[in-house]
């Protein structure tokens, strides 16, 4: 069952963008959240948002903003299934031919949708833009400024940029509130793809990818919220095995895509990546 503000019967016309959020015990957050989203200058949007039957009070912010008609406000995604059965959910629900996902704690920037939007429109081709974001910490105060994309600029193919990725050991286009997608491309490759659960956001980005070109605005355009929590050897050591899985995944199931040196190479940053990872958020905790 969907509470919903407006009208979304059959002879109502889809919005252009839809931005789906899935929330999960972001009660802190998740107002500042749909705040940045609805103070788009951009008009033909809607936003869609579950909440992952949090144990906060997250629903209860989320209710705060049902008098927006442009919000949607599903019934609670019951309990299990990770990341990707909200993500999957929101996204299901979505009516917009494009979609952006953006996580319970995360911001945009008022311009990100038109900014977006516009670089679809000047790359029909394109499947998928993406552009930089900051790193802020549970006060919104900046960590680390213009991140990502690790010098790709403009429009290039979609094996290329994936490619890329590989050889950086990380991902390179930044979480969902990064990217913006064409819906129906991300629907025909399977949807979100949780294979590799710590990279669901990038393995899914590279199936997309892997369809037609891709745009990157070297623009920060959102801003992720990082948690003073203290990353431990083990779930650094996971991350990385996963990592490694998927490269191998994708050379395995895109033939020409990558060289065994491309596999050697990703592996060994993705490993190193992943340590450094860790001495940051210890770095955090202790700033905190």
């Amino acid at each position: 069952m969907t509470t919903s503000t407006t009208s979304t019967g059959s002879t109502a016309k889809p919005p252009r963008v839809s931005v789906v959020v899935p929330a999960y015990n972001n009660a802190e957050f998740i107002a500042a959240t749909l705040e940045s989203i609805l103070a788009q200058d951009y008009d033909d949007f809607e936003v869609v948002v579950a909440d992952h039957s949090s144990t906060d009070e997250t629903a209860q912010v989320i209710a705060r903003f049902a008098h927006d008609s442009r919000l949607r406000i599903l019934a609670p995604t019951p309990r299990g299934g990770g990341a990707k059965a909200n993500w999957t959910r929101v996204t299901a629900n979505a009516r917009g031919d494009l979609v952006k996902l953006v996580c319970g704690d995360d911001l945009i920037e008022p311009t990100a949708l038109s900014e977006q939007v516009a670089a679809f429109d000047a790359n029909p081709d394109a499947v998928l833009v993406a552009c930089k974001r900051r790193l802020i910490d549970a006060n919104g105060e900046v960590v680390l400024e213009s991140r990502g994309l690790q010098g790709i600029n403009g429009v290039l193919p979609g094996r290329r940029a994936v490619r890329a990725t590989v050889l950086a050991g990380t991902n390179i286009f930044g979480e969902p509130a990064c990217v913006l997608m064409k819906r129906d491309v991300l629907e025909q490759v399977g949807g979100w793809d949780s294979e590799f659960p710590y990279l669901i956001d990038q393995m899914s980005y590279s199936k997309v990818m892997l369809q037609g070109s891709m745009v990157a605005l070297d623009r920060t355009l959102a801003s992720f919220r990082i948690s003073a929590t203290q990353w431990s050897v083990r779930l650094v050591r996971e991350q990385a095995s996963q990592a490694a899985g998927y490269h191998r995944a994708l050379q395995a199931r895109n033939p020409g895509l990558l060289s065994a040196t491309d596999v050697m190479i990703g592996n060994a940053r993705a490993h190193a990546t992943a340590y450094l990872r860790r001495l940051a958020y210890i770095w955090l905790r202790r700033r905190m």
